[in-house]
């Protein structure tokens, strides 16, 4: 078994059998997944266990222990992290006496799908896709979320600002990359990768975007878009 070459003084760890020296790379590997706030990048790990060490071989032991257990590792946005499994997300809510991360209305889940697929956009351009006027207070909302962020300004006249969606994004829905997101060719084999999927929100439920139904009172009302908006509005 191959000996790590961290950024400690791992000497005492030479004279150890093979197996109890794997025991303590894992420990601190654990170690470091539990106390870290956000996924844990294989760069990170190296630095407690040595390049040498095959890290995946590490979380996969860390993980056949889990099994059973009402967490796990994940791998998302780039880095493993642990989280609880999705069968006690109620109990977890109830804990807390209120929902731990609130449904997205159907509009919000429509703007995040579209942003996910065909970022960066500017609220102009969802605007387009979507059919509906997408209003600056409806970003700002997601915005708040940490779902979406502000992507590069775009080369249209006047610069306006562009939309993309963040690493807490991927977090919250178990991504490691946007490579990860439902595949558009399949999607489109399913019917699903159409203008009516996006309007009605098939598309979101499709890679696992929890959506709050409206009622009839809080549905955005559509506009009319045969009229461009103008350059000074998509900021």
């Amino acid at each position: 078994m191959a000996r790590g070459k961290s950024e400690f003084d791992d000497a005492e760890l030479e004279e150890l059998p093979a197996d109890l020296r794997w025991r303590e790379y894992m420990g601190r590997v654990e170690a470091v997944l539990f106390a870290a706030p956000e996924p844990v990048t294989r760069e990170v790990l190296a630095r407690v266990v040595g390049e040498t060490i095959a890290i995946e071989a590490l979380i996969d032991d860390i993980k056949a222990e889990l099994r059973g257990r009402p967490y796990e590792i994940v791998f998302v946005a780039g880095g493993w992290r642990f989280q609880t499994r999705k069968k006690f997300a109620p109990f977890i809510r109830a804990a807390a006496g209120a929902p731990v991360s609130a449904p997205l209305s159907e509009t919000q889940a429509r703007v995040v799908t579209a942003i996910a697929y065909f970022q960066p956009l500017t609220r102009a351009e969802l605007s387009l896709i979507l059919g509906r006027e997408i209003s600056r207070d409806l970003i700002a909302a997601l915005r708040e979320t940490g779902l979406v962020g502000a992507g590069p300004r775009s080369p249209r006249a006047g610069a306006p600002v562009t939309y993309v969606t963040t690493g807490k994004f991927l977090e919250r829905f178990g991504l490691a990359s946007l490579r990860d997101l439902p595949d558009m060719d399949k999607l489109e084999d399913e019917g699903l990768l159409s203008k009516d999927a996006l309007f009605s929100g098939e598309l979101a439920r499709a890679f696992g975007i929890e959506i709050d139904e409206p009622n009839e009172a809080e549905e955005d009302v559509a506009t009319d878009l045969a009229e461009p908006l103008s350059h000074g509005e998509e900021d």
